[in-house]
C-alpha cells in the first residue's frame, strides 16, 4: 500500500475547518494594515536561499529540499516565504512603485528535518512583508499586526518577545565579544556550534544543544554593544508597543535562525508550543534586499506555522466548532420525486442554501439515517402526494418539528428559517 510521505499530513474534510479559521482571520488581519496576498512559486533556484537565508543556517545547511532539473540546474523546494518575496519584489521592480510595499501570503513550505509535534517536513506559513519603511513605526505596525492576528484566534496564553541584533557595524564589534567568551568553551561546544564560532557566533546563541545552551547562557548580551542608531531605534519600538497596549518583554537571547535578521527581532510565544515555543516569529532585514540581487531596501516582516497555531489553538481550548452539514437533505420517496429532488435541490443552491440529494438509491428510512449522520439541519421530503400537491413536507433534525411548504416557497422558507 502507498502511504504518505514521512513528515506530510493530510487535512480531511472534517479538519479542514480549523485551516478555514486561520486562513481567513490571516486574510482579514492583514487586508486592515492594508496588506495584499502575493503567491511565488513553490521551488527557486537554490542560490536564492543559499544567499538570501545566509548559509550559516541550519536551513541551508541541512534542511533544504534541493535537486537537479531536467536541464540541469539546481532548485530547492522553499524552506521559507521571505527570500521569494524579496526575489519578486527586485524582479519585478516594486521598489520603484509607491513604497511601503505591503504584502502577505498564505503558503507551503518544506524543510527535511525530524518531524516533530508542530514541525512537519511540508508545513505551511501564514507570513507578512513590508518593504520601503526604515522607521520603528513599521516595525509596530508588523508586530501589532501578528498580536491582532493572535488575539482574533482567541489565543491568550502567547507572549509577546523582543529584542535588537543591532546592524552590521555593532554586531561586528559583538562578534568580536562573542569569540572572546566562547573560544575557551569550543572544546565543550557541538560540532555545529564549533563551525559557526568563524562564520557567525551569534548563530550559537540559537543552539538547541543542552550543553552549547548552558555555555551560551552566561554569553555577553548584543543589547550591551549597540551603536546610538541601533538602541534609539529600539527604545522608540518599544516606546510604540507601550502605546499601542501592546504587552511585552525583553529577551536578550533571541536572534531568530536566518542570517538575514538586523535590528528588531520578536517572537510570540506559548508553553503549549512544543518544546521551542514560538508560534509567529520575525524582526527586520534591512540587508536583505541586497544579499539576492537588489539595491538597499529596508524591509520587516514575520511568518507563523500553521501546524503549530493549531496546536497552541487546541491547547488553550478556542478551536472553531465543526463545520455544521448541509442546510437541507432533499429525500425522495421514489424514481419521479428523486429527479425533482434533483431540480429542487439544484434551485436551492443556487440561492446559496447548501443541499445533498440521495445519490445511493437508499430507502426513505436509510436516507433520513444519512441526514442525521451528516448534520442536515432540515430534510426535504418529496414523495407521490407531495409531487401532486406541489409541496414538500420539511422536517426540522433540531426539534423533530415538521411543516408542509409549497415548493415555490420553499428558498424563502429555509433561509427564514436558517
Amino acid at each position: 500500500m502507498i502511504q504518505i510521505p514521512k513528515g506530510c499530513k493530510d487535512v480531511l474534510p472534517a479538519q479542514v475547518y480549523a485551516w478555514h479559521k486561520i486562513e481567513d482571520a490571516a486574510r482579514a488581519v492583514a487586508e486592515a494594515y492594508a496588506f495584499k496576498e502575493i503567491r511565488t512559486p513553490v521551488f527557486e533556484h537554490t542560490e536564492l536561499f543559499s544567499r538570501g537565508v545566509g548559509d550559516t543556517t541550519d536551513i541551508v545547511n541541512k534542511e533544504m529540499y534541493t535537486f537537479l532539473d531536467k536541464g540541469g540546474r539546481s532548485v530547492t523546494l522553499r524552506p521559507e516565504g521571505t527570500a521569494g518575496v524579496a526575489r519578486a519584489f527586485i524582479e519585478h521592480g516594486l521598489a520603484g512603485g509607491v513604497l511601503p510595499f505591503k504584502a502577505y501570503y498564505l503558503i507551503s513550505a518544506f524543510r527535511y528535518e525530524r518531524p516533530q509535534a508542530g514541525r512537519l517536513r511540508e508545513f505551511h506559513q501564514f507570513g507578512c512583508e513590508l518593504y520601503g519603511a526604515a522607521g520603528a513605526a513599521a516595525d509596530a505596525e508588523v508586530i501589532s499586526l501578528a498580536d491582532r492576528f493572535l488575539k482574533t484566534l482567541g489565543l491568550k496564553e502567547v507572549a509577546l518577545q523582543i529584542n535588537s541584533i543591532g546592524c552590521k557595524t555593532c554586531r561586528a564589534r559583538y562578534h568580536e565579544a562573542l569569540k572572546g567568551y566562547f573560544a575557551p568553551h569550543l572544546d565543550e561546544m557541538c560540532g555545529d556550534c564549533r563551525s559557526r564560532f568563524e562564520k557567525n557566533p551569534m548563530r550559537i546563541l540559537d543552539c538547541k544543544e543542552e550543553g552549547c545552551k548552558a555555555i551560551a547562557a552566561g554569553a555577553p548580551r548584543m543589547l550591551d554593544y549597540l551603536c546610538d542608531d541601533c538602541r534609539a531605534h529600539f527604545e522608540e519600538v518599544k516606546r510604540l508597543l507601550t502605546a499601542a497596549g501592546i504587552a511585552y518583554t525583553v529577551n536578550p537571547s533571541i536572534v531568530r535562525g536566518l542570517d538575514y535578521y538586523s535590528r528588531t527581532v520578536f517572537e510570540f510565544v506559548s508553553a503549549a508550543a512544543g518544546a521551542q515555543g514560538t508560534v509567529l516569529g520575525g524582526g527586520r532585514y534591512d540587508t536583505l534586499l541586497e544579499q539576492v540581487g537588489g539595491r538597499s531596501v529596508p524591509a520587516v516582516g514575520f511568518a507563523a506555522g500553521m501546524e503549530r497555531l493549531l496546536m497552541v489553538m487546541e491547547a488553550e481550548g478556542c478551536m472553531p466548532p465543526a463545520d455544521m452539514g448541509p442546510a437541507c437533505y432533499l429525500a425522495g420517496m421514489d424514481g419521479a420525486s428523486r429527479e425533482k429532488a434533483f431540480l429542487l435541490a439544484e434551485q436551492l443552491r443556487g440561492k446559496g442554501i447548501s443541499c445533498e440529494i440521495d445519490l445511493m438509491e437508499r430507502s426513505i428510512k436509510s436516507q433520513f439515517k444519512y441526514a442525521d449522520k451528516a448534520g442536515a439541519q432540515f430534510v426535504i421530503v418529496l414523495g407521490e402526494r407531495e409531487l401532486a400537491e406541489g409541496a414538500a413536507q420539511v422536517k426540522d433534525m433540531r426539534n423533530s418539528a415538521s411543516e408542509c411548504v409549497k415548493l415555490e416557497e420553499l428558498a424563502d422558507y429555509i433561509q427564514r428559517r436558517l
